[in-house]
């Protein structure tokens, strides 16, 4: 598996990850998912105290190359979003998993996470995925 797909989070086949910290789930993209992207400029963050369901928009992110719709992996409601990300959005890039996470969800259901893919999972859809 590689070393770049954190085995502690769940993935979506939309290359968003989940981190679930008792019933707060940070969310952020993978990092074949920046890459794909490129340099990002921009992160559209969602507003604090909005309700989303899974797979309902929930953020925007903007890069040299593309704009991508980023999509609630779970439900819940936006507790907090990386402000940083609004003067220093390339964080994005230099490292996904941690200083780059988009928002935080309160709220959650641990077991819409069910639905979610394993690190393992993730691993195997990007060999499948074409060049």
């Amino acid at each position: 598996m590689s070393s770049d797909i954190p085995a502690d989070l769940h993935y979506t086949k939309d290359h968003e990850w989940v981190r679930l910290l008792g019933d707060t789930a940070v969310i952020g993209i993978t990092d074949h998912a920046q890459d794909a992207l490129g340099d990002v400029t921009y992160v559209d963050l969602p507003p604090q105290g909005q309700t989303v369901k899974q797979s309902d928009e929930l953020a925007a992110i903007e890069s040299a190359k593309a704009a991508a719709d980023i999509f609630a992996p779970v439900s819940g409601t936006v507790a907090e979003v990386n402000a940083a990300l609004e003067d220093a959005p390339e964080k994005v890039n230099a490292d996904p998993y941690d200083e780059g996470w988009i928002c935080k969800l309160s709220g959650v259901n641990p077991s819409e996470l069910d639905a979610l893919l394993t690190a393992e999972d993730y691993a195997k859809l990007l060999e499948e995925e074409p060049e």
